[in-house]
């Protein structure tokens, strides 16, 4: 069976329907796909079983962006690897993502979060430009040691970096502003160490050799975008959540302890990565159709998190749900280095607004879903109501 192409825009704005239609179908081949079929030419996965199965075998199912790799020609690592320069890139930036050294940096994401909500106050506002994206920018500008007030820059980059399908000259502007920052921003390090994660890269060796600076770019990039745009849609969509369930919001002022759970289940409700990039390194069979080796395969999370099989009722947002299974974070070596830096910015997010406003309700105009890049899956803008 052909699948049709299926990232139109109304589909990234909402793309479950089609998810429930589809399901059942796949693996499917799209010989097209993305806005103006920028990409062509993949195998869609949407069941449960598939995506989990898929992205435990990075054997079969090899990491890596279709042809034309990364950025301004740069690959982001880790996320285009494989074992074992995989094994050796993860070890290089895992110290900065333990549970210890988050739960070092959590004073200070508090500190954000309280500077951000003073500034807020209690009414209607634009969550999404006023704190979802300041907050994660912020954090993980610290991290690489980067000047967190210009985090609008940064977002800029990082929206034009996931549209895909747009080759105009702006995008091709940012990009290349990017890199060069990055490239200025390494060298100065090698020149002047800090605390911070340029430096621990630019005097970082793997097998007694120094990166090179394609990979020092590369991880500056993926570090930069995989650290704040997850956690922005993350947070986004779980404010949204809430907003149209009031009671539920009095349940958590109530009880903190569901606090985390509502963070899973939003991640499994609302996933922020909507699908990830594989390609086949032998003919492999799932779900009774082969796919030939050298095919480029989207396994889609969003769609997985929908799976009724897995998940019953799954279009309820419920808190009693075994949610060890979901796969918003991916699944096996590629599990995602930063979740833990992305769930406990969405629990000090949470408990904040919780602190200090007894209502959060919608605004008086509906959020506006982002349609820049079917790869995820979130806010461009999000008027909430904010009850003091």
């Amino acid at each position: 069976m052909q699948a049709p192409s299926i990232f139109s825009e109304e589909m990234t704005v909402n793309p479950y329907p089609a998810y429930q239609a589809m399901r059942d179908q796949t693996p499917v081949h799209s010989a097209s796909f993305g806005p103006g079929q920028g990409l062509r030419g993949a195998w869609i996965l949407m069941r449960h079983d598939d995506v989990y199965g898929a992205l435990r075998d990075h054997e079969t199912f090899a990491s890596g962006f279709p042809a034309g790799g990364g950025p301004g020609g740069v690959s982001m690592v880790l996320i285009n690897d494989d074992p074992p320069r995989h094994t050796r890139f993860r070890k290089l930036v895992n110290k900065a993502f333990t549970p210890r050294r988050i739960a070092e940096l959590e004073p200070w994401i508090t500190g954000v979060a309280d500077e951000l909500l003073a500034e807020v106050g209690p009414g209607e506002t634009d969550v999404v430009s006023n704190y979802t994206i300041p907050l994660p920018v912020k954090v993980i500008a610290r991290l690489l040691g980067i000047p967190g007030e210009e985090y609008r820059t940064f977002k800029s980059w990082t929206d034009s970096v996931l549209n895909f399908d747009s080759g105009g000259p702006d995008r091709m502007q940012k990009v290349f502003e990017m890199v060069t920052y990055f490239g200025k921003m390494a060298a100065a390090r090698r020149e002047h160490g800090a605390e911070d994660l340029i430096t621990a890269l630019v005097e970082a060796e793997v097998e007694g050799e120094a990166l090179q600076d394609s990979e020092v770019l590369g991880f500056c990039i993926l570090l930069l975008i995989a650290g704040n745009e997850t956690t922005t849609n993350l947070m986004g969509n779980m404010l949204n959540v809430l907003a149209e369930r009031p009671a539920l919001w009095a349940q958590l002022r109530d009880d903190r302890s569901l606090v985390p759970i509502v963070i899973e289940e939003t991640l499994r409700f609302e996933s922020p990565v909507q699908f990830l990039f594989r390609r086949t390194t032998r003919d492999t069979e799932v779900s009774g159709v082969t796919i030939p080796e050298g095919q480029s395969v989207l396994p889609f999370v969003g769609a997985a998190n929908r799976d009724p099989s897995e998940f019953p009722d799954p279009d309820e947002f419920r808190l009693d749900r075994d949610l060890h299974n979901h796969v918003a974070f991916g699944m096996g070596i590629h599990y995602c280095l930063g979740s833990p830096l992305a769930r406990a910015e969405a629990r000090i997010t949470l408990n904040a607004f919780l602190d200090r406003f007894d209502r959060l309700e919608p605004g008086s105009t509906p959020g506006l879903r982002q349609t820049g890049s079917p790869i995820i899956y979130g806010f461009r803008e999000l008027p909430l109501t904010l009850g003091a």
